[in-house]
């Protein structure tokens, strides 16, 4: 078991033949992920590595069986993109691109969401991946191993770093849900994957500062979550009245700290530390307790 990718995933690539695409097509294939198609308007009957090129989703999908799509098309043209996997009902489409106007993202969201058939995770986020299993993105797959623990976080970087602090004990998935303003996937659709998943012991759920998801993401935990969680926030050191980093991250006043998230999360169980060694640390005492 895993949270929507695992070994049944068929994965085709959009802008496969670009620079990104195509450096990162093959990273997904040497660690084992099912890459099957990929899509660039106008070079169909090309390949990459063997792997062939489509005019557009539907006709991948239909040739492929392909049912996860990753997106490396550019800023520009990711609306589009995204738009023509809803249309050819992808299940899972994964925005990598960065840089996408927020008013394309919610366009795209909103029209997924209105599929009532995709699933989006990001933009602007690393991806997903069931280590040993399948990867969809950009996240090394070579530096932790299957386990038990499930992964949910706002940024990449840390996303990396949790993984490899933890990689002795291993990981169920880890999902990147990016740190834009409008994102598809959110740390609430994660958590509740984990919390169905009985191949998934404990959680571990990376926030930051700005926006009000990790406080939500507490009261739902506090309601519907009974694994263990354990939490970091980026941002503790942060400035006060700074936009930081992600586009997300916004503080206004107190809403938005790293305080405030770290005592929601505090309030319903969760256990924060103050950097990401500090979690690791915290779950290596839940899942010491859980065998």
């Amino acid at each position: 078991m895993a949270i929507w990718l695992n070994s049944e995933s068929k994965i085709l690539v959009q802008g496969m033949t670009g620079a990104e695409g195509t450096k990162h097509t093959r990273r997904m294939v040497a660690s084992g992920a099912k890459v099957v198609a990929g899509v660039t308007p106008g070079k169909a009957g090309q390949d990459v590595d063997g792997i062939p090129i489509f005019n557009n989703v539907q006709d991948a999908m239909a040739a492929t069986g392909a049912n996860v799509s990753v997106v490396f098309v550019p800023p520009k043209f990711a609306k589009a993109a995204v738009i023509e996997s809803v249309d050819a009902k992808m299940p899972l489409v994964v925005v990598i691109t960065e840089g996408i106007p927020v008013h394309d993202t919610a366009a795209f969201f909103q029209y997924a969401e209105n599929s009532g058939i995709t699933r989006l995770i990001g933009p602007n986020c690393p991806g997903i991946i069931t280590p040993g299993v399948s990867n969809a993105g950009i996240i090394p797959s070579d530096i932790t191993k299957p386990g038990r623990i499930g992964l949910v976080s706002k940024s990449g970087t840390l996303t990396y770093q949790m993984m490899y602090e933890l990689r002795d004990i291993g990981f169920s998935t880890c999902v990147g849900i990016g740190g834009d303003p409008i994102i598809g996937t959110t740390h609430i659709d994660a958590l509740q994957a984990f919390q169905d998943d009985p191949d998934t012991d404990a959680i571990v759920m990376i926030g930051e500062i700005g926006g009000d998801a990790e406080e939500r993401a507490a009261a739902y935990i506090g309601k519907h979550i009974t694994k263990p969680v354990v939490g970091y926030v980026a941002g503790f050191t942060a400035p006060e009245g700074k936009t930081m980093g992600h586009a997300g991250a916004i503080v206004s006043g107190s809403s938005g700290t790293a305080a405030a998230k770290q005592e929601a999360l505090e309030a319903v169980g969760v256990k924060v530390g103050k950097t990401p060694s500090a979690t690791a640390l915290l779950m290596r005492e839940i899942m010491t307790n859980l065998k």
